[in-house]
């Protein structure tokens, strides 16, 4: 089943390259969409066998995050589908310099689509660290070509920022990987595999100097994917440039792609009794996010840009959860999967907006309650979902985290992050209420949103409800083992 879920993508995104008709590739993209989350849902009732010696193998912390992939593909394939309908045969206009575009073929696109879903489903079955970091870089790979989407010189810029600046960090990652097995040397086993399982098992016998090394490079790595500040550059222009299908990915899952790989180094770190390390660098890179993100959401006037630094903010939120241990983990891991679900469903709308007002400047969206009353009212409840207004479950996550700190004697990192929380409210309550409050503008493109520009969102967002109203058993105890793995349970 596990092999199942990684080649499925794989050759249906191979397949999309070939096939001639628009209509079987896009059915072949929802149709692989579907049976992926099938199979994810099946993996909730019995857990897989492990494969390739181990090396493949779904825990707690992976099935949480192949469900939230999966799950936000599916929506996102949806969407694709109709997006794409919309956008061919025909030249497109760039909404801020005014000129006309190609965007790449359509098969390339999907293709590559599916070719990231199987990198991210790699990603979460992975306990081999050597497989994992591939699995990672096959992520960035995988989507350069989708934040080209639109093939224009800002698209370019911003689709070359993202390789660079992720290789230089995966790179890192990989040095960290070369320290993990310097450290495995003295261990009684002579023949020590990178397996998660083992290295965990054994981890009192790894030498503490080459993890420590190893762990500071594996932040810094995976971190820089994981859109940690100050390591984030990349993120703001490539969420920004990219299609909103793309950034709804991009934000929503290889995020927690990256963050999973972190998770991963802190299940030795613990093991090997240097949780305190771990968590301190946690907390260190989440509280930098914060005071980041802060600062360039205010008066941010592109709302894509926006939404990447929000994507900053919140990777710093759980960062903390982390880093708090105890609650902190359970609340950490629900606020990834609470972001996931809001901050897919905003960039799906965004596509809307951009597709109605041809701009992504705040100043220029104006009147979104009457231009578009159901894009208008998603947006104004994303904005709610997102800033962790309850009765939405990022309230929960959030409420757990600031718990955590003020029960574990950390108050002062609890004052600091209700500071921040603030000035970021502030921020987004000023772009977002500005842009569906008065009179749309007479240039903006009139019609009824269509079915597949608002399902997707909708769907999203009365699922970042629900979880704000209850968690379901299965999920809380999916977030408990992760808790007991990193140190402590709530």
């Amino acid at each position: 089943m596990i092999l199942t879920l990684v080649i499925l993508p794989l050759l249906a995104g191979l397949l999309a390259f070939v096939l001639p008709q628009p209509v079987l590739r896009r059915g072949l993209l929802i149709g692989t969409a579907l049976m992926h989350a099938a199979i994810t849902a099946v993996c909730w009732k019995a857990t897989p066998t492990p494969a390739l010696d181990g090396w493949l193998a779904l825990d707690a912390a992976g099935l949480l995050f192949l469900s939230i992939t999966s799950f936000l593909f599916l929506m996102v394939s949806f969407y694709v589908a109709g997006y794409l309908g919309q956008e061919a045969n025909r030249r497109a206009m760039d909404p801020e310099e005014g000129f006309l575009f190609d965007n790449a073929p359509e098969a390339a696109f999907i293709g590559c689509l599916l070719l990231f879903l199987a990198a991210m489903t790699l990603v979460t079955v992975s306990q081999h660290f050597g497989l994992l970091w591939v699995a990672i870089e096959a992520t960035t790979l995988a989507s350069a070509p989708l934040i080209y989407f639109h093939r224009h010189h800002r698209s370019l810029e911003a689709t070359w920022k993202y390789l660079l600046i992720c290789s230089v960090g995966i790179a890192l990652a990989l040095l960290a990987n070369f320290f993990l097995g310097v450290a495995a040397t003295q261990t009684t086993d002579n023949d020590f595999p990178m397996v998660l399982p083992n290295l965990v098992a054994h981890a009192a016998n790894l030498q503490t100097p080459w993890l420590k090394v190893a762990c500071v490079l594996f932040f810094v790595g995976y971190g820089t994917k994981m859109g940690l500040a100050p390591l984030h550059t990349w993120l703001p222009d490539a969420h920004s440039e990219a299609p909103s299908a793309v950034s709804a990915l991009l934000s929503g899952a290889v995020l927690n792609c990256a963050f999973l790989g972190l998770v991963r180094v802190q299940q030795i770190c613990v093991a090997a009794g240097l949780g305190d390390f771990g968590r301190d660098v946690w907390i260190a890179l989440g509280l930098i996010s914060l005071v980041v993100s802060a600062v360039f959401i205010l008066g941010q006037t592109d709302y894509k840009r926006l939404l990447a630094y929000s994507s900053v903010e919140n990777m710093g939120i759980i960062a903390i959860g982390v880093g708090l241990g105890g609650v902190g983990v359970f609340g950490a891991m629900l606020q990834a999967v609470n972001h996931s679900l809001a901050k897919a469903m905003l960039f799906l709308l965004s596509g809307n907006i951009l597709t109605r007002y041809q701009s992504k400047n705040i100043a220029k969206v104006r009147g979104l309650l009457l231009a578009a009353p159901a894009t208008g009212l998603l947006w104004l409840a994303g904005f709610l979902a997102i800033t962790g207004t309850p009765p939405f479950g990022l309230f929960l996550s959030k409420f757990t985290i600031l718990k955590a700190a003020f029960d574990g004697g950390h108050s002062w990192i609890a004052i600091v992050l209700l500071g921040f929380l603030a000035i970021i409210f502030i921020g987004m309550t000023t772009a977002f209420l500005a842009m569906a409050q008065g009179e749309p503008d007479k240039t903006a493109n009139q019609g009824e949103d269509r079915w597949w520009q608002i399902m997707p969102p909708a769907v999203l967002g009365f699922l970042v409800l629900c979880l704000g109203l209850t968690i379901p058993a299965k999920l809380s105890g999916v977030l408990h083992q992760i808790a007991l793995t990193l140190g402590g349970a709530p």
